[in-house]
């Protein structure tokens, strides 16, 4: 069962970026030919972040709590950890609070507006979780397969590790999301460990899928990135699209993504065939 106790999760965290990283990545002689661990030593990691033995053996033993922001930064760089890696060791050190419920947010009738004014892309917001909370009516034409599911809301977590012939159908690089989406949840529970709905969804996962216990065990952290999605759609055939995941401001648990392609391009005009698909489906409810 994966876990999600900020201790466990400091403790294994720290140890697993320490055991990656070798004496002489981190600029030390390793002294001695039959060293028993791997990677670095504690004592090294508390040489490399200038802080005494006994303080980081307390930090990795899940004692983040009151960490200044300066031994952060050195505790990331004696790491060498990368930004995601860097945020979310923030994250662990400022999660104190006691286990709560997020609150329900829920997408105003605005941001419904602006979904649906976005006519020639599809536009989805979601969350954290991989829930998808509303969409434009090509997201919903795109997403199909995703959507199937009548559990709501929809969530690409379950549909990626819960169906994974019809995700592997539908998503080119399966593997390569498969592997977003662990880590991103990894990062999101850094973010929020008390988080229930969260906390749900990554033991209905972990008890459900081998693959997903294996790289939530990983421990690695990946942050929201604009990028590239490839996807076989059961209607239009492969296409091939640029995805801007955007913050909204106003609630900050949210991003919206539009999915796009370059005018000309296959995938562009599998796209306005997908969009007057949509439309006709649409009159005929």
């Amino acid at each position: 069962m994966a876990t999600m106790d900020p201790r466990t999760d400091i403790r294994e965290f720290l140890s697993s970026r320490r055991a990656r990283i070798t004496p002489e990545q981190a600029g030390l002689t390793a002294y001695g030919a039959n060293r028993r661990v791997k990677g670095l030593r504690r004592e090294e990691v508390a040489l490399l972040a200038g802080v005494s033995v006994d303080y980081y053996v307390r930090m990795e033993r899940g004692g983040l709590a009151g960490a200044s922001d300066g031994v952060l930064e050195a505790l990331a760089s004696a790491l060498q950890l990368d930004e995601a890696e860097r945020q979310h060791l923030f994250h662990l050190a400022r999660r104190s609070s006691p286990r709560r419920r997020r609150s329900t947010v829920t997408v105003r009738s605005t941001l419904q507006q602006v979904l649906d004014a976005i006519s020639d892309a599809p536009a989805w917001i979601g969350n954290g979780r991989y829930d998808v909370l509303a969409t434009n009516q090509l997201a919903r034409a795109l997403y199909a397969p995703v959507l199937a599911d009548p559990r709501r809301p929809a969530n690409t977590a379950r549909f990626v590790y819960l169906n994974p012939e019809a995700a592997r159908e539908f998503f080119v690089d399966y593997d390569q999301v498969a592997s977003a989406v662990a880590t991103k949840l990894r990062m999101e529970a850094g973010r929020d460990p008390h988080d229930e709905e969260l906390i749900a969804l990554v033991g209905e996962l972990s008890t459900c899928s081998e693959p997903f216990r294996q790289r939530w065990a990983s421990q690695d952290v990946r942050l929201h990135r604009s990028g590239r999605k490839r996807v076989r759609h059961p209607i239009v055939g492969r296409l091939d699209l640029d995805v801007e995941p955007l913050e909204l401001a106003a609630e900050p648990s949210l991003h919206l993504n539009v999915y796009t392609a370059p005018a000309g391009t296959p995938t562009a005009d599998n796209l306005a065939l997908l969009a007057s698909w949509a439309a006709t489906e649409a009159e005929s409810h």
